[in-house]
């Protein structure tokens, strides 16, 4: 009969305890676009423990939850579609816990959707991501015809570099910015994720000579993520 490696403290886990990995696509709006990567985190922990989650915890004298998120945005910036990846102890239905994700109400947190992961898939890996910035409150149309002169001339360049906490992130733009327009009330970009360091949207209005769109009232909003390799379904 198998048995379980004794432990000193109660707190610890066995090393068998059973992981199952669920993939959480939400949508994180209002005034919770102002809280840090880590605050979020934080606050997932705190919804699954309200909504009385079996989280699988790490193992060692100080466990946490095993949550994980893929990419982190930068405060201010809204997202409609996010990912998170949550380790469970024990086998729940994927619908049993959007329902109980669901159930919380925590203000600027909306579940879209949970799937289980199989054994054996990798940890979510961000693909590529879109974004659309809205207007500024003082645009003036007269303006158009110059953002579409600065896209075009972003467009034609080969490669574009970005000053980054002292290293300089480089971008081949047909690949890795292959389409970016200004729609009637936004301006919309797709973003393809390279290898090591990629570009922000704000590097591309920086790089469109739109810095101070934000500071304007603009608001950056993450439309959509795409992962990496097959769905898990």
């Amino acid at each position: 009969m198998r048995t379980r490696p004794s432990r000193q403290s109660p707190n610890l886990h066995p090393v068998d305890q059973l992981r199952i990995r669920y993939r959480v696509r939400f949508a994180k709006t209002g005034l919770l676009r102002w809280i840090s990567h880590r605050d979020l985190a934080l606050l997932f922990e705190r919804v699954a423990r309200r909504v009385a989650l079996p989280l699988s915890m790490t193992e060692g004298f100080h466990p946490t939850p095993r949550i994980a998120f893929p990419s982190a945005l930068p405060l201010g910036i809204e997202s409609l579609d996010e990912v998170a990846e949550i380790d469970l102890s024990e086998d729940l239905e994927a619908d049993e816990l959007l329902q109980r994700l669901r159930g919380d109400e925590q203000p600027g947190l909306t579940i879209h959707s949970v799937e289980k992961i199989p054994e054996g898939v990798k940890k979510a890996r961000i693909a590529a991501t879109q974004y659309t910035v809205s207007l500024p409150d003082d645009w003036d149309e007269s303006n158009r015809d110059q953002v579409n002169q600065n896209i075009a001339a972003l467009q034609h360049k080969e490669t574009v570099s970005v000053d980054r906490k002292g290293k300089t992130v480089t971008a081949i733009v047909k690949e890795h910015l292959p389409k970016i327009e200004l729609q009637d009330n936004q301006l919309f970009a797709h973003m393809v994720l390279a290898d090591g360091a990629s570009l922000k949207m704000q590097d591309v209005l920086d790089l469109l000579d739109l810095s101070d769109w934000p500071e304007r009232g603009a608001t950056i909003v993450r439309t959509g993520v795409e992962l990496k390799g097959p769905n898990p379904n």
